[in-house]
């Protein structure tokens, strides 16, 4: 039967919008925000994905405030009216396409609420398509765009609630093939070699522009992902080439601390980013991502299944999961005199020549 998407001049494949036009059980259509008080103590990383060949819908929503690490998260069954972003208590409204969203979370009783609004600063970016495989065996091909923007409205973290007046942070949406659901079989790519991932993505805020970083690298430091870019106002885009990156990490860990990125094109001017981290976000620490153990994006977990969890990452049994997987920082950057806000997401994980581990236990000297 139809679904009421139907109705619009949409489609893409000969389907109802009621399916996707890949039969892939990894199938996925996620949405992420952050936000921030510039470093000041609080930040929320939130989203809410969609799963339709396994019929699932879900949302999660982390605070990170000094060692703690608050959660929510809620899953549901999928419904036909794919223009409603809710599941549970959680819901998005996007009031102007592209522009300003308006984000709700009525689960004070499990920690978390919130009601807030999302005003892009720029025009969203488009990102390079990602794919990468593990054998024969395509296990992410998907794309992405990504803003900068502000917040305002209010935020609850157990029972304690503040106004958000000009918090800053980013978002993007993302959608494709990812693993996603229960744990498959690993079959044959369960024997390929796994020496190592590292990733960082860097969108940034600052007054009159945006700036947005995308690198991936194999262990030998061959780059398989490059991006670099800035947004104006007007929507124009201007690329900036190759950027190298050197990052000082917390002695004996690998938590980045400092980072200066170096991007140049041919023979142009170089364009020179210092940042320093402040909170972070551990993704696969209860927000569902990248093997987390206690909850995976896609899972089934019923009809209307709704949980709340509080982490403590100076506990050893939680600080010991923390280096293997994404993590989200809150970032301070400058760049050609001028300051600005966003995100540090990186990952190290296993071999990176370039950077000097050798191995899986390898750590910042």
């Amino acid at each position: 039967m139809p679904v009421p998407l139907d109705e619009f001049p949409v489609h893409q494949v000969p389907l109802s919008m009621g399916q996707v036009g890949s039969s892939d059980r990894n199938f996925y259509d996620r949405c992420y925000f952050n936000a921030h008080d510039r470093g000041q103590g609080t930040f929320l990383v939130t989203g809410l994905g969609v799963y339709p060949n396994l019929g699932v819908i879900d949302a999660y929503a982390v605070v990170r405030r000094q060692d703690r690490q608050h959660v929510v998260r809620c899953s549901g069954s999928l419904g036909d009216d794919r223009m409603r972003q809710e599941v549970g208590p959680y819901r998005i409204e996007v009031v102007e396409p592209l522009r300003r969203i308006r984000l709700v979370c009525d689960a004070a009783a499990h920690g978390i609420a919130f009601d807030l609004v999302w005003e892009g600063s720029f025009p969203p970016l488009d990102e390079p398509r990602h794919i990468m495989r593990v054998g024969p065996r395509t296990i992410l091909d998907g794309c992405r765009f990504a803003q900068v923007g502000t917040w305002t409205g209010t935020l609850q973290v157990d029972g304690e609630e503040a106004a958000v007046a000009d918090w800053v942070g980013t978002r993007d949406r993302s959608w494709g093939i990812r693993p996603v659901g229960e744990p498959e079989p690993p079959g044959r790519a369960g024997d390929e070699p796994r020496e190592g991932f590292w990733w960082l993505y860097v969108p940034l805020r600052f007054d009159d522009h945006a700036l947005v970083l995308i690198l991936q690298e194999d262990p030998d430091g061959y780059r398989t992902l490059n991006e670099a870019a800035r947004i104006f106002p007007d929507g124009r885009v201007e690329q900036l080439g190759w950027p190298e990156v050197d990052i000082s990490y917390r002695p004996g860990t690998r938590m980045p601390e400092t980072a200066t990125i170096a991007i140049g094109r041919g023979t142009g001017p170089r364009i020179e980013v210092s940042l320093r981290t402040y909170q972070a976000v551990v993704l696969h620490v209860g927000a569902g991502y990248g093997g987390d153990p206690d909850w995976s994006h896609g899972q089934w977990k019923g009809p209307a299944w709704i949980e709340g969890a509080t982490y403590d990452l100076s506990d050893p049994t939680v600080a010991g999961r923390v280096p293997f997987g994404v993590i989200d920082h809150v970032a301070r950057a400058e760049c050609e005199g001028a300051e600005g806000w966003g995100l540090f997401e990186h990952a190290s994980l296993g071999r990176h020549d370039p950077t000097g581990f050798a191995d899986w236990a390898s750590v910042a000297p």
